[in-house]
């Protein structure tokens, strides 16, 4: 029933708990098969066959998880509220709270069709039209993303998200979030320089005022949206809400920013989250997106350096954390071990940022 017997596997899913609470909600079926799907390095993702519908289901990663990281029923809230809007997503059927199914929180979406540009671009993306205009629908979809009226879909002020002072708890979240990986992988090596990092964010975080309040992904790139399967590039869905909150849209910006690689750029510090395709003639450079957002949305990207330097320390605290659950057991995931080195490589990033080493 599965296409992998291994010991984690069975750690993420009680194939048979799964298939009682479907059986209960959505009717007994004929057809029913579990997989892991293992391209995402966050929550786990489920490929579920029951009977004609194809289904993911979201959970949390198995252990010791920093505290607010994983939060799969807020991302069900939050794709579930955007449903009728104009934001691509998918539609949901379902979530559960009850930790006696599979051992955690979980939700199912029906499963679309697409390509995901991950580690390649299809071939029939493979020409400078197409590549413009993969760049565009990144930015374009950003944009109704920030224009969502939240309080209309449900997503109030003050319970789903608190805009003022946003930014600045963002520094000391991932500040957190880093100090908590650190109490495991600092017995293995210290990144020092990530708390010059963390003083110089510190210092230099906008005012309330100097940014707008807007529905926020948290973790908007290329390889969380799938493109239609269709030879003009269109995005079909977007994925990965686990962080969306209300607050300041250009973080958003600044994070798919840091993902988009180009011909002048230093080598990438982690290869393994890296995707240089972009390079390739046709694709927009990181400018020339943002001079599209702010066309089409109004806003001035003026603080740029800050945005920049707060998404590569935001990856370097993912990193932290994947690589805490590596040495902690709690992750198959080839990638982890790999933030070793990563880690570190960010940490120098960032700091090249801040010295103007490195420039939009």
């Amino acid at each position: 029933m599965t296409d992998t017997s291994s010991e984690y596997f069975e750690r993420i899913v009680d194939e048979e708990a799964l298939a009682e609470y479907l059986e209960a909600e959505l009717g007994p079926v004929k057809e029913y098969d579990v997989h892991h799907h293992q391209e995402g390095h966050s929550n786990e993702t489920l490929f579920v066959t029951w009977g004609d519908l194809e289904l993911v289901i979201r959970r949390p990663p198995p252990g010791d998880i920093a505290e607010n990281a994983h939060d799969v029923l807020r991302e069900y809230r939050v794709v579930d509220a955007l449903q009728e809007t104009d934001v691509r997503v998918p539609r949901t059927v379902l979530a559960c709270d009850d930790h006696d199914i599979i051992g955690s929180d979980f939700y199912a979406m029906e499963k679309e069709e697409g390509d995901v540009l991950r580690d390649e671009e299809p071939d029939r993306f493979a020409n400078p039209d197409a590549r413009e205009r993969i760049g565009h629908e990144m930015v374009d979809r950003l944009v109704e993303i920030h224009n969502v009226d939240y309080e209309a879909v449900g997503l109030e002020e003050g319970d789903f998200g608190y805009p003022p002072e946003f930014t600045e708890r963002q520094v000391r979240r991932w500040s957190e979030q880093l100090t908590w990986a650190f109490e495991v992988t600092a017995e293995e090596r210290e990144v020092e320089q990530l708390y010059d990092v963390m003083n110089w964010l510190y210092d230099n975080v906008p005012e309330d005022d100097e940014y707008p309040s807007t529905l926020v992904h948290g973790d908007y790139k290329l390889d969380n949206v799938m493109f239609a399967p269709s030879d003009d590039p269109e995005i079909a869905a977007i994925f990965d809400w686990e962080m969306a909150t209300l607050g300041d849209p250009f973080t958003d910006l600044g994070w798919m920013l840091s993902y988009w690689s180009e011909p002048k750029d230093p080598e990438p510090p982690t290869p393994s989250l890296a995707t240089e395709f972009m390079t390739r003639e046709g694709y927009p450079t990181r400018r020339e997106l943002v001079d599209r957002y702010e066309r089409k949305t109004g806003f001035e990207f003026d603080n740029w350096k800050f945005y920049w330097v707060l998404a590569v320390y935001k990856l370097a605290g993912l990193g932290e954390m994947f690589f805490r659950r590596y040495l902690e057991g709690n992750s198959d995931d080839p990638m982890y071990p790999k933030m070793r080195e990563g880690v570190p490589a960010l940490a120098e990033r960032a700091r090249m940022i801040i010295d103007g080493e490195m420039e939009l």
